[in-house]
């Protein structure tokens, strides 16, 4: 989306993300390739790349792993991303063996067009649910040696237990050495599980989306503040988060922001669940470094339910 608004020739001339978001910590910037999945009836994909329709003004976009590295490296993020295809879940298993040469072939392409020493270039495995299309992804991704890699084309309508197996069969063929991403997984419980299965990094809009719509992530669950039940209600989202939202408003202020159609409710809940998320990261490390990551796992599943 930065590639078209406000442009990425924009960012670098703002000195880029960093400087333009006045952020001093890492930044990794996705090639697009969800994107043109998100978009699909809108793309026409081959080998060359994938040309697409713009959301904005309609106008023909070509997208080609060439122009994704010049699109991530005008941004100016941390970590970028090889450019791939991914597939839904109800794809026939021949259009998800394309998918899986494609993004190989678009990962080559990326790394030999890739000019900047100091971003980091993840490539992305795919394959759906199938073990060995999975298998043959992350072999052939693998002999590139690059600095991390990724798990993409989940959370796009598998069962959880399909996506925990596709983990299972996944994440022990890829360097124990490298960041582990599993991209576009939010919720609290598959993090965990994630991380039970060797992943690292996760990236989801669920904490501003859910943000957005009223319902705030708890240790037990969500918090659904359009509920009548919370009209009233002095407490905060939470007890005890230190986040400024808890710290200074009622779950019934907060009701009333939404209710309302006040655009503080979305910022301060988009907040508040966003410190959750770097709260649980921060639990979990704690929990792997103190050697008691499984009963961390048993007791942060129970409270937070299915």
């Amino acid at each position: 989306h930065l590639m078209l608004r406000p442009g990425s020739d924009t960012v670098a001339a703002l000195n880029g993300l960093h400087r333009m978001m006045g952020w001093d910590r890492p930044i990794l910037t996705d090639s697009g390739g969800f994107q043109i999945f998100s978009l699909a009836e809108r793309a026409q994909i081959s080998d060359a790349g994938a040309i697409f329709r713009s959301h904005i003004d309609g106008a023909s976009i070509e997208l080609t792993p060439e122009r994704a590295m010049r699109v991530q490296e005008e941004l100016g993020a941390d970590i970028i991303m090889c450019l791939d295809e991914c597939s839904a879940q109800t794809t026939d298993h021949a259009k998800l063996a394309t998918a899986v040469r494609r993004s190989t072939l678009w990962a080559q392409r990326c790394l030999a067009a890739k000019r900047r020493s100091d971003q980091a270039l993840f490539a992305v495995v795919q394959g759906g649910v199938d073990p060995e299309l999975r298998a043959k992804s992350a072999a052939s991704l693998c002999k590139l040696d690059l600095p991390g890699y990724a798990v993409g084309g989940l959370s796009v309508g598998e069962s959880h237990l399909e996506m925990l197996s596709v983990l299972d069969h996944t994440v022990p063929l890829l360097p124990e050495d490298r960041p582990r991403y599993l991209m576009g997984v939010g919720r609290p419980q598959d993090i965990i599980e994630a991380v039970a299965r060797g992943i690292d990094m996760f990236d989801c809009v669920l904490p501003t989306r859910n943000g957005r719509n009223a319902t705030a992530f708890t240790t037990t669950g969500p918090v659904r503040l359009r509920n009548a039940e919370h009209q009233r209600s002095t407490e905060p989202v939470e007890p005890g988060c230190p986040c400024p939202t808890c710290r200074q408003f009622s779950r019934g202020y907060l009701r009333h922001l939404f209710l309302a159609d006040e655009m503080l409710g979305p910022i301060l809940l988009s907040l508040h669940n966003v410190s959750f998320f770097l709260r649980l990261m921060a639990e979990l490390r704690r929990a792997i470094a103190q050697q008691r990551f499984a009963a961390f796992r048993s007791d942060a599943l129970a409270r937070l339910g299915p």
